[in-house]
């Protein structure tokens, strides 16, 4: 499942260090309680807000993303049965009611963390996991880096306050826009209220959701909550209309339900779906050492591509095809691709598809194999 998700790691990597902030004289700027806050639209990366966005700061529960993402990932291998010890529940703060004895899969875990944040379920994860919660917050640190998380460090597989435990707005932005691309995280994440089954004893649990922005924003769909006394109220949210999806954090934000509804209404304003469609594009090539002389190409429907207004007349669109084809391909064969690209960096491409078949043209043999293959078939 790690690997899975190199590309799109790669590509966000990169495409939040080329987007600086954007502002819009048209619209108004958000005005947020947060000490730190950042919007991002999770299509491209591009910062539509931010306010010190790369301030270390802790981040509290919020930090159960980045468990419940390793707990799901390990899970889509082995979602193992975990039997709780006193030792994974012996832990402070909120809870899912985890006793010594329970059974449960990660990925019932990894819901009991993400849902009612649970700190137990957190342990549990941890040292299921990798044997000790010191132990699992290394993985944490590893796959913060592989992300691109330059500017965090993990100590608790909860978030409980620790010194050396922080991280920015940017990078929890980052973090989201990869854990939401887990089809098992996001399912979760977005739900009002979730069901949460027990192995042993045999039993399922309805929880409802901390992150009240559910219910409180049209389009919200997930993320996580986060509170300490340290840190303050933390939240991670990401929401999607019409296509476009954005996801918005704040770290230590009083206010924080009305800094994201700010902050979201200000994103949607700015930004349009853009449709990529290049189905009713049609080429022809040439075909070498076919029937045919040539080879009818096609183009598919791709997503759709959220973007400013000032970035979609910027988005510029290539298409990549060879010169000639040579004999056989197939119909319905991929054979090319459209790459659209925005300030250099590739954010979307769609395919090129065979309308039709190249058929080799058959060898004529010359006399002397003809002779050769007669004087074969007498032997």
């Amino acid at each position: 499942m790690v690997q899975k998700f190199t590309a799109l790691i790669l590509l966000f990597t990169a495409l939040f260090a080329s987007f600086p902030a954007v502002a819009h004289a048209e619209e108004k700027l958000p005005s947020v309680s947060a000490k730190s806050a950042i919007l991002i639209n999770a299509d491209t990366g591009a910062v539509l807000y931010a306010k010190n966005e790369k301030e270390r700061l802790p981040m509290a529960s919020t930090t159960k993303i980045m468990t419940a993402l390793i707990a799901l990932e390990t899970a889509a291998l082995d979602d193992r049965c975990v039997t709780i010890t006193d030792e994974m529940v012996r832990v402070e703060g909120s809870s899912m009611g985890l006793q010594a004895g329970d059974q449960l899969s990660l990925t019932s875990l990894a819901a009991g963390m993400l849902v009612v944040s649970g700190n137990d379920a957190a342990n549990s994860v941890a040292i299921a996991i990798s044997g000790s919660k010191e132990d699992f917050a290394e993985k944490m640190n590893r796959r913060a880096k592989d992300i691109g998380m330059n500017d965090t460090h993990f100590v608790t597989p909860s978030g409980l306050d620790d010194e050396a435990h922080y991280s920015t707005a940017y990078d929890m932005a980052l973090l989201a826009t990869i854990a939401l691309a887990n089809p098992d995280f996001a399912e979760i994440v977005k739900e009002k209220k979730y069901t949460i089954p027990y192995i042993s004893p045999e039993q399922s649990r309805r929880f409802s959701n901390h992150n009240r922005l559910l219910s409180m924003y049209e389009g919200c769909i997930g993320v996580k909550t986060g509170f300490t006394k340290k840190s303050g109220r933390c939240l991670v949210s990401a929401a999607e209309r019409d296509g476009i999806r954005l996801v918005a954090v704040t770290l230590n934000a009083p206010d924080d339900w009305n800094d994201h509804q700010t902050m979201f209404n200000y994103g949607f304003s700015i930004l349009e779906s853009v449709a990529l469609d290049d189905s009713g594009c049609t080429f022809s090539i040439p075909a070498v050492g076919a029937v045919e002389q040539t080879l009818t190409v096609k183009g598919a429907q791709g997503n759709t591509l959220s973007l400013t207004r000032e970035d979609a007349a910027a988005l510029t669109r290539t298409v990549e095809l060879p010169r000639f084809f040579y004999a056989p391909v197939k119909d319905g064969a991929r054979v090319g691709q459209i790459t659209y690209r925005l300030k250099g960096e590739v954010v979307a491409t769609t395919d090129l598809i065979a309308a039709s078949s190249l058929t080799p043209v058959l060898h004529e043999k010359s006399l002397w194999e003809k002779i050769v293959d007669y004087f074969k078939s007498l032997l």
